[in-house]
């Protein structure tokens, strides 16, 4: 490894950082083991609290060091920024910690966590532009127009030193050995100040960049040489969402950063409960990201009894967005399987694939519409063991009883949509007048085997033509399901779902079953 002290790139960033005034605002926030997540893993876990910040968010650091060394002139015509939430945020306190008026530029896309948040510190918020590019164009022409100094979200020299501040913590809280500290990238304010910092004092700690898979501005940079812009980026972690990598964060860190790792969406989801459960923080999407890359590295690289820190750089989330967090999280541990499988449409089929997959497993959802009289496609997701041995097992039991089966696991549109819809119909059977449908809720315990037992007791007088089950998490689970049978049969098949013992109730007369499922 050649000599990174002699770099004075990174001496002036440490002198920076060492003398920055930011904890005027800012907390040292905790280094926090995870007992629980470390013994999973085999390694030494520590998770960096920037979720403690007073707004939740390490941007305060940034923002405060630049704004803290502003000429009287600029401080008395005010400052702007543009930004989708959290450097909003700092700059807002910042601006009212030192008495000067602000104006943040947000887009349209910004969480209204996010919003409320700067409003109520006392910011002037202007929502202009579908994005953070046109919400900066519309910035820098009240620059222009008023002579505004304009903060910059990561683009610029105190504000990575500010950022900085965090890793100089960092290796006050921990003295011993550290094999890698995994850290967000976004724009690359972050990265660099920790970059510049750590490998100036312990250069051989690793130091390795974090990216979603369709927002990997760094890795894009580095694979070209230079900063370039991506043509699209996706929002779900809006934290980091930044189509091009700063200037000068990529000039610092291109050559001295160890790696860049991206994750999906899956994968981030799997953190945020991971930060969840191990700190009792509820992480933004861009702040569960380092550990998402953490988790993914030491599978990747295969390493076992080191000491890894990742960092929780925000907690600013809609609580609106938890439940999508929550339905994707499983598919991020591996501990999900979603199945396609073609069953005939005839009596007993589907409560004979549910016995050929076993009593000891947990669905997690069931979901199928009569369509057509001879085939019948099934959606089915299981709670798995992670690894790839329960989900092979499960597939070939499914085969080995003449059943056609895909996995749709990875499948994009299968869990942003379809698993959601249920599609047919039944007026192939409504043209015959003494013929017809019922539909009925029923709810029992959740636990594993309920759904089996709930299929085994169903009497084989009728046909089900409609099946959705769906796993929530709470203690009883729900089953909406339709029959089909002779009219004169009703009363006999209440009488036999009332033998079952489980509370259910009719919604043939639902308005939206009329609208949407007859």
């Amino acid at each position: 490894m050649k000599k990174i002290k002699s770099n004075p790139s990174l001496e002036l960033y440490v002198k920076k950082i060492l003398n920055s005034k930011v904890y005027e605002l800012a907390k040292f926030t905790p280094l926090s083991f995870t007992p629980l997540l470390s013994k999973i893993l085999k390694n030494k876990i520590f998770i960096k609290r920037e979720d403690l910040q007073q707004i939740f968010s390490f941007k305060i650091r940034g923002a405060y060091n630049c704004m803290i060394k502003l000429s009287k002139n600029k401080i008395k015509k005010g400052v702007i920024t543009a930004s989708a939430g959290n450097h909003a945020q700092g700059v807002a306190l910042s601006a009212k910690k030192l008495g000067i008026k602000s104006i943040i530029v947000m887009p349209k896309i910004t969480p209204e966590i996010k919003v409320l948040s700067v409003q109520a510190i006392g910011s002037e918020v202007l929502i202009k532009g579908n994005n953070f590019n046109s919400s900066l164009k519309y910035a820098l022409n009240l620059v222009n127009k008023y002579g505004y100094t304009y903060i910059p979200p990561f683009d610029d020299t105190e504000v990575i030193a500010g950022q900085g501040t965090l890793a100089m913590e960092l290796l006050k809280q921990y003295k011993n050995k550290i094999y890698a500290i995994f850290v967000p990238v976004g724009g690359g304010g972050l990265i660099a100040g920790i970059t510049a910092y750590i490998k100036y004092l312990r250069p051989k700690i690793k130091i390795i960049g974090v990216e979603p898979e369709d927002s990997a501005c760094l890795k894009e940079a580095i694979k070209f040489g230079y900063p370039i812009t991506l043509n699209t980026i996706d929002m779900f972690a809006e934290g980091v969402a930044v189509s091009r990598i700063g200037n000068k964060p990529f000039k610092l860190i291109k050559n001295i950063i160890d790696e860049i790792i991206t994750v999906n969406i899956d994968e981030m989801c799997s953190a945020i409960k991971d930060m969840f459960e191990n700190t009792r923080a509820l992480a933004e999407v861009s702040g569960a990201l380092s550990l998402a890359g953490l988790k993914k590295y030491i599978i990747k690289k295969k390493i076992i009894n080191k000491t890894l820190i990742c960092i929780n750089t925000g907690a600013n989330i809609n609580f609106e967005k938890l439940q999508y967090i929550a339905n994707r999280t499983a598919l991020g541990e591996n501990k999900e399987l979603i199945l396609a499988i073609k069953i005939p449409e005839s009596i007993g089929s589907l409560k004979n694939l549910c016995n050929i997959i076993g009593k000891n497993k947990m669905f997690t959802e069931l979901n199928y519409r009569y369509f057509n009289k001879n085939k019948a496609n099934i959606l089915i997701g299981l709670k798995i063991i992670p690894g790839n041995e329960d989900k092979k097992n499960i597939i070939k039991n499914i085969r080995n009883a003449n059943f056609l089966v895909k996995d749709m696991s990875y499948n994009e549109l299968i869990k942003l949509h379809i698993r959601y819809l249920i599609g047919g119909n039944f007026k192939s059977y409504t043209k015959k007048n003494n013929y017809k449908e019922e539909l009925y809720c029923f709810e029992f315990p959740e636990k594993p085997g309920a759904l089996i037992k709930f299929l085994n007791s169903l009497p084989e007088i009728f046909n089900i033509s409609l099946f959705h089950y769906r796993n929530y998490g709470y203690t009883y689970g729900r089953v909406l399901i339709a029959i089909q049978l002779y009219k004169n049969k009703i009363k006999k098949l209440e009488k036999n779902l009332d033998k079952i013992g489980y509370r259910y109730w009719k919604e043939s007369k639902n308005i939206a079953y009329k609208l949407f499922l007859k």
